[in-house]
């Protein structure tokens, strides 16, 4: 059968549109674990370092040991996996490089606990008082915090403030501090981050993805100081003011809504990232932690998912938990 130049011009658009389609559906819907999505696809990292062997090997698992769930309105990407063995039972755009907010402080905390003792005194500096955004807020300005109570200050209230006094006090100067930043990233196999402030404020090159912030929730947890700090709601600490206390709150909403077993880890937030969080969880020796970039409400998906892993994959029992608010 012979076909006109009118019908094939016809049936070429139709194709191209049904392609389209098809491809804005792919775009937008939740995809589960693939051994594919989940192999690492570089060499070097985003600042051309060679990337060194990553202490956490994401391994999709099957589909039986995998997690299903359709959100009204998912995160721009995310992750469900196992802290220890690295098992992934839920992931969407795994590998998506995205802005991260105050999740940066991840990877702060970790060099300056590597770097520093609790014990050592850190200057409070006039770039570190007049820092934007999230601040611990009264840091006396030319006057000496311990080094303890400042990783708590970058941590549970998320001060950039805190941020910018221990890059300081670890490099030197800022510039010193966000190299080594991608030179630790870079040696933990993280492919798709990339560093430019200690703090995550500024959003211009400072971006990652769920896999990387994966491994680094791994790392960060390992050490004994920083899975101390992240787990607790409040805290009382030493401070040069008057009265010689600081009392500081953790901004976790897991910890805040009391959700069963959490351990951790950190928030984050800005416009261009959204609603951003690392959380973990314990329950019965299983340790597992949730990626959740740009969610329109990141406790409660966090909670969702970290329960049917807990009751579905692992056969725990359901735990009574307290309402945690819908945001969306």
């Amino acid at each position: 059968m012979t076909l006109s130049l009118g019908v094939i011009a016809i049936l070429i658009v139709a194709l191209a549109a049904g392609g389209t389609a098809r491809r804005q559906v792919e775009r937008h819907s939740p995809r589960r674990a693939t051994a594919a999505s989940l192999r690492r696809p570089l060499t070097r990292s985003q600042l051309g370092l060679p990337l060194g062997r990553t202490p956490l090997s994401l391994r999709a698992t099957s589909g039986a040991q995998q997690v299903r769930i359709a959100f009204r309105h998912p995160p721009s990407a995310g992750m469900l996996f196992d802290v220890d063995s690295g098992q992934v039972f839920w992931e969407r755009r795994p590998y998506a490089r995205l802005h991260i907010a105050s999740l940066t402080k991840m990877m702060t905390a970790l060099l300056v606990v590597k770097s520093s003792k609790s014990t050592e005194p850190v200057l409070i500096t006039k770039q570190a008082v007049q820092a934007a955004g999230s601040k611990v807020g009264v840091l006396p300005l030319g006057k000496h915090v311990r080094l303890q109570t400042m990783l708590y200050g970058l941590l549970l209230p998320s001060g950039n403030d805190a941020a910018i006094a221990l890059a300081q006090h670890v490099a030197g100067d800022i510039t010193r501090f966000v190299a080594q930043m991608n030179t630790q990233a870079a040696q933990l196999g993280m492919s798709c981050t990339r560093y430019s402030s200690p703090s995550g404020y500024l959003n211009t090159h400072n971006y990652s993805c769920a896999a990387d912030l994966a491994v680094l929730a791994h790392v960060d947890l390992a050490q004994p100081r920083i899975a101390h700090i992240v787990r607790a709601y409040t805290a009382v600490l030493p401070f040069p003011t008057k009265g010689g206390k600081l009392y500081l709150y953790n901004n976790n909403p897991l910890l805040i809504y009391k959700y069963p077993g959490v351990t951790g880890l950190k928030t984050g937030y800005t416009e261009a990232a959204g609603k951003c969080l690392v959380a973990t969880a314990e329950r019965d020796g299983v340790r597992l932690g949730v990626v959740l970039l740009h969610s329109p409400n990141p406790a409660t998906q966090a909670r969702q998912l970290l329960d049917r892993a807990f009751e579905q994959i692992f056969r725990q029992r359901a735990l009574a938990e307290p309402p945690i608010p819908s945001s969306e």
